[in-house]
């Protein structure tokens, strides 16, 4: 799966942290995930299930 041409997309509170912040990409069953400092790098794909369990985890 090619992540480089998605529709990325940061929180709208990233501005009050100077942007610094993962971006968000949706992708058919998946989530992508990057840095925002470094749109380049790294990015990480995750099933939406496992993206909710995710999210479910870090709001605890």
């Amino acid at each position: 799966m090619d992540l480089n041409d998605l529709r990325w997309r940061k929180a709208s509170h990233s501005a009050s942290n100077g942007g610094e912040c993962v971006e968000l990409a949706s992708t058919p069953g998946a989530v992508a995930i990057r840095d925002s400092k470094n749109p380049h790098g790294p990015k990480l794909a995750i099933a939406r299930h496992e993206f909710a369990a995710l999210l479910t985890a870090l709001k605890r």
